[in-house]
C-alpha cells in the first residue's frame, strides 16, 4: 500500500484513483461498504483520512477517544486491500481551507483524483461547512465524479464508532466485533516492562494504550498477530487491560501472554484482537491466589478460543 502523507506529495501511481473519504476510526461496516463502493477495476483504490483526528486537532485536552491509532488504521486499511492511502496532515493550513478551495486543491489539484465516495453525513472544509451534496457539485466543477453512500446498519441501529466505545467499556467485545465487521484490535509495538509476568510464569508483551478509547478493565481471550520477526504469525493467548492494580498506581496498558511461545518481542509490533471478556481487574492477597486465577484465565481462554 502505498501512503501520502501531503497533497503536495502524490505518488504518481495514486494519481488518478477512486478513493473514500472520512476519519474512518475503528472502520466499522459502514466505513467498509464506503470503501467498497469506491472499488473500481479500472482504477487505483484510495482512501483519504487524517491525522490528527480533527476531534484531536480541535480538542486536544479532551479523554481519549479513539478506537485505532494511525499504525492500526493503516494495518487494517492494507488487509482491506486499499492501493493507496492518502494520510493528509489536519493542521491549521487544512483546516483553514473553504469547501472549495479543499475540493480543487487538495482532492482534485493535489491528490488528481478521478472519483470520491462519502457517506451522507460527511462534512468538510473550514467550520465543516462542506456538505456531501456540496462535494457533488464541486466534483462535477473540478472534474471528478462523486457517490453518497447512505448510512447502513442493522436491526439495532446505524453502525457507529460510538455504538462500538460503547460495547467495549461495557466489556462486549463481542458486540463491538459485530458492528466492526472484524475484531477490535489494539496495534504497537512491545515496551519493556516490570517484567513481573516473566517471575510469576506468564511472560507478557507489554504494550501503551496512550491516545486510545479504554474498554473495560480486565481479563480478555485474545487472538495475537506478530507482524514482523522471526516470530511473524497468529497466537492464541490471554491478556490484561488495565492498571494492574496488585501492583499499585499504574498507567493503563495491555500485557499479553502468549500462549506456548518462546521468544523475544522486544520492539516487535503486535497486533491484538480483543476476543472475550473473562472478568474484571481483581487485587488479590498473595501471589498465589494471583497465580490460580490467571490458570484459570489461561483454562478458560484457551477453550473460548479452540471454538474460534
Amino acid at each position: 500500500m502505498k501512503i501520502t502523507t501531503h497533497w503536495t506529495k502524490t505518488d504518481p501511481g495514486c494519481r488518478g484513483a477512486s478513493a473514500a473519504m472520512g476519519n474512518f476510526d475503528g472502520l466499522h461496516r459502514g466505513h467498509q461498504a464506503v470503501i467498497d463502493s469506491a472499488r473500481r477495476t479500472d482504477m487505483a483504490l484510495g482512501v483519504i483520512t487524517f491525522e490528527p483526528h480533527p476531534r484531536e486537532y480541535f480538542a486536544p485536552d479532551a479523554p481519549p477517544f479513539r478506537l485505532m491509532n494511525a499504525e492500526s488504521r493503516r494495518n487494517r486499511l492494507a488487509r482491506l486491500g486499499v492501493d493507496c492511502l492518502f494520510q493528509l496532515p489536519f493542521d491549521a493550513e487544512l483546516a483553514g481551507l473553504t469547501p472549495e478551495a479543499f475540493a480543487r486543491d487538495v482532492l482534485a489539484g493535489g491528490l488528481g483524483l478521478r472519483h470520491v465516495v462519502v457517506g451522507a453525513d460527511f462534512c468538510f472544509g473550514q467550520r465543516r461547512a462542506g456538505t456531501a451534496e456540496m462535494l457533488r457539485d464541486f466534483g462535477a466543477r473540478f472534474g471528478f465524479e462523486v457517490t453518497i453512500l447512505p448510512l447502513i446498519g442493522s436491526e439495532s441501529g446505524v453502525f457507529s464508532s460510538t455504538a462500538i466505545r460503547e460495547a467495549l467499556s461495557e466489556g462486549r467485545p463481542e458486540d463491538a466485533t459485530q458492528m466492526l465487521g472484524h475484531r477490535h484490535r489494539i496495534d504497537g509495538a512491545v515496551q519493556h516492562g516490570e517484567k513481573r509476568g516473566r517471575d510469576l510464569g506468564y511472560p507478557t508483551a507489554n504494550m501503551s494504550l496512550n491516545g486510545l478509547h479504554l474498554p473495560r478493565f480486565g481479563v480478555y481471550a485474545v487472538k495475537v498477530q506478530v507482524l514482523s520477526g522471526p516470530h511473524k504469525g497468529e497466537y492464541d493467548g490471554v491478556a490484561s487491560l488495565g492498571v494492574r492494580p496488585m501492583f499499585g498506581e499504574n498507567a493503563p496498558n495491555l500485557e499479553t501472554h502468549l500462549f506456548d511461545f518462546d521468544g523475544d518481542l522486544y520492539g516487535i509490533h503486535l497486533s491484538v484482537g480483543l476476543v472475550a471478556f473473562l472478568r474484571g481487574e481483581e487485587k488479590f492477597d498473595t501471589l498465589e491466589e494471583l497465580i490460580a486465577r490467571m490458570d484459570d484465565d489461561s483454562a478458560r481462554a484457551r477453550t473460548i478460543l479452540a471454538g474460534t
